[in-house]
């Protein structure tokens, strides 16, 4: 596990009533995930399988549901290369594999796309209706899938729909942000817990320009080539499908993107639904690409056309395989919790204290409690589940300065070297503490974090 599955697996653990008084303080935004792993605990225990089993499912439910609407749309063909090109993608493969809610939000999205086209085509009130709820419980997952809406209305813009089509689209929309909204207050009041969130550095603008870059010379292709094909449904048909994928693939990271110049709140993983479009839009350029190679070759070649499509798929499976594997190590996550916890078993004895620097790194310790059992945690007051918090609330600096004291030796958890440090007096006077009184004795950096001894001068 690294962090955020920790905090999952350890909320998910916690008596209903227990999930509900937290969400009253922290990770509102989290809730019902909170609630439906609580009930998937329940029935199928709290294993790591269980743990990631939802993000699996709904990752496999999204690849078929983009199939679905690249078929609806253009043709079999274009759904297969879609869904199976979901399947590949990178950042889809990171989520799918995570216990976190991302994955089953990317699914409704997929879902909500999915019955827009059909209540468009068919227009009706139970289309409608089952759109919006859909939404809805996106957005009650994580409230920025709302983010999608603007993109589906900039769809319907593009597709030129009579003013009926666009009222019933605009009604279903509306009621799906006022259900979502009181979420969304709720959880704008717990605004502090992402403040850690900073402008995207130069790797993630670069991810995110060769994303864009690829969704829109696929729309591009895929739209030129289908010009042989004017007046036809295949031409129709390609052209809804990159007005419905390229505002789904651009508008939400966009919107994200200006909101974070007043304050940083963009995320990959928030807007993972997005890779929905780039799939589509990939599945729409190579089915033309395979439609204009059989224009250019004789009947008596289309085997060997078979067999290079064959090869270059092939080639593509491959040249992702090295990303493949890495995103099945601990590497590919910030953080592994699991070796933090081992290490500090491994370090510590029975009569040291431990510390950790910031307080938010407790989550590291939550749940692996086996490996910190016997050791005094220095500056909790009140455990999380006590004060219905994520990570306990800590004594105030002059009581954790009398209780390091206490102490010859003592583990501290530290984030790795490089990060900033808080500048609240409760951090501020263990830093203090430990650098003027103790000395460090061992020292391991593990993948996110570091884990040091710290001992009174001659005691290590």
């Amino acid at each position: 596990m690294w962090r955020d599955e920790s905090v999952t697996y350890q909320v998910a653990r916690r008596s209903l009533s227990e999930i509900w008084h937290l969400l009253g303080n922290a990770d509102a935004v989290h809730g019902l995930y909170y609630f439906l792993m609580h009930a998937l605990f329940a029935v199928g225990g709290d294993s790591l399988v269980t743990l990631r089993l939802p993000s699996v499912l709904a990752t496999s439910v999204s690849a078929f549901l983009v199939a679905a609407t690249g078929n609806r749309l253009v043709g079999p063909r274009t759904g297969l290369i879609g869904g199976l090109a979901f399947a590949l993608l990178p950042m889809v493969q990171m989520y799918a594999q995570e216990g976190r809610s991302y994955a089953m939000v990317c699914a409704l999205i997929a879902l909500s796309t999915y019955l827009l086209v059909g209540a468009v085509d068919h227009p009706s009130r139970r289309r409608w209706t089952a759109y919006a709820l859909t939404v809805v419980v996106a957005g009650w997952l994580h409230e920025f899938a709302v983010l999608a809406l603007p993109a589906h209305g900039l769809t319907l813009y593009l597709w030129r729909l009579p003013r009926a089509s666009m009222r019933s689209w605009a009604v279903a929309a509306g009621l799906s942000v006022v259900a979502v909204a009181p979420l969304a207050l709720r959880s704008t009041g717990q605004s502090g817990q992402v403040s850690w969130i900073g402008w995207p550095h130069p790797g993630e603008w670069l991810v995110i320009a060769a994303v864009t870059l690829v969704g829109v010379l696929c729309a591009g292709y895929a739209t030129k080539q289908a010009e042989p094909a004017t007046g036809t449904r295949a031409r129709a048909g390609v052209l809804r499908l990159v007005r419905l994928a390229l505002p789904l693939l651009i508008a939400p990271t966009a919107t994200l993107l200006l909101a974070s110049l007043h304050d940083p709140m963009y995320l990959d993983r928030y807007v993972l639904y997005s890779q929905l479009a780039l799939a589509l839009l990939i599945g729409a350029a190579v089915d033309r690409l395979w439609d204009a190679a059989g224009r250019t070759v004789r009947p008596a070649v289309s085997r060997s056309r078979a067999v290079l499509f064959g090869a270059a798929a092939a080639g593509v499976v491959v040249a992702l395989l090295p990303v493949t594997l890495q995103m099945r190590t601990p590497d590919s996550r910030k953080d592994d919790v699991t070796a933090i916890a081992a290490q500090v078993r491994t370090m510590a004895s029975d009569d040291a204290g431990v510390l950790f620097m910031p307080a938010r790194r407790r989550e590291w310790a939550l749940s692996y409690p086996d490996d910190f059992r016997g050791l005094t945690d220095l500056a909790l007051r009140r455990g999380p589940r006590a004060g219905n918090t994520l990570e306990g609330t800590e004594f105030s600096a002059d009581r954790i300065r009398v209780r390091l004291r206490a102490f010859d030796r003592i583990v501290a958890l530290t984030d790795p070297p490089g990060q900033p440090e808080d500048a609240f007096p409760e951090e501020a006077v263990k830093r203090d503490v430990l650098r003027q009184e103790f000395v460090v004795c061992r020292r391991v950096l593990v993948k996110g974090g570091q884990v040091t001894l710290y001992a009174r001068p001659g005691r290590c």
